[in-house]
């Protein structure tokens, strides 16, 4: 298993308890080292796990949705960059993009917009008061996301090719909803196999449920990174 498909797959940590969190990253050890934590964990003490995580040489993606106006998401993100977080998630609005690109400057966080939530589709969007359709509304917060300097972007693989051609070769394309081939769905609603997402552009896959919740959590792990490497050769 090559470094370059560990460093790609990010393992959500969406469990209740920072015990059972720690419990999935010895599971892990030394088959994967990029961890996502959320909400559900930051409200659990997860947050000081981070830097745990951080200090251990771990790479974690804080995924925090951060919107607010300008001044307050500036000094969250100065925080957060001092934890020594490598990405961070906002929601793509332009002026608190903005914002957070100048808090972040020469930290070496990869910011990320987060464009449509791979739980909502067409109808949610507009029960939502949206006008665009997801993939209408993910291609212009990508655009947006690149004009204001953020290290890429959240969406569904689904979109992840239009996106790279938005953002050219370097910046992140991160995908969630990612399953593997006859796993279960879950409360998303746009979901496609590891090996497509690749395939599509995606520079990172997150994947939770079908690692976290597996029996031998190693295993799923490592036939994820394998079905990762026969897609990138």
């Amino acid at each position: 298993m090559t470094n370059e498909m560990r460093n790609r797959l990010i393992v959500g940590l969406d469990v209740p308890t920072v015990a059972e969190a720690e419990r999935v990253v010895r599971d892990l050890d030394g088959v994967t080292h990029f961890y996502k934590i959320g909400y559900q964990l930051v409200f659990a003490g997860g947050l000081e796990f981070a830097r745990d995580l951080a200090r251990d040489g771990k790479n974690v993606f804080l995924d925090m949705k951060l919107l607010d106006i300008d001044n307050t998401v500036a000094k969250g993100v100065e925080n957060i960059a001092r934890m020594g977080m490598t990405m961070l998630t906002l929601h793509a609005y332009p002026k608190a993009m903005r914002a957070a690109v100048e808090a972040a400057r020469g930290s070496g966080l990869c910011l990320l917009g987060v464009t449509v939530l791979t739980s909502m589709d067409a109808d949610d969007l507009i029960e939502a008061g949206y006008e665009y359709d997801p993939h209408t509304l993910v291609l212009r917060r990508a655009e947006q996301a690149l004009a204001a300097g953020m290290g890429g972007v959240v969406c569904s693989a689904e979109e992840a090719s239009a996106v790279r051609k938005v953002l050219g070769a370097e910046l992140a394309v991160v995908t969630p909803g990612i399953r593997p081939e006859g796993a279960e769905h879950g409360d998303q609603k746009r979901v496609v196999t590891p090996a497509r997402a690749l395939a599509m552009g995606a520079s990172h896959l997150v994947v939770a449920r079908p690692i976290v919740q597996a029996p031998d959590r190693a295993h799923a792990a490592r036939q994820i990174l394998a079905e990762m490497a026969e897609a990138g050769r």
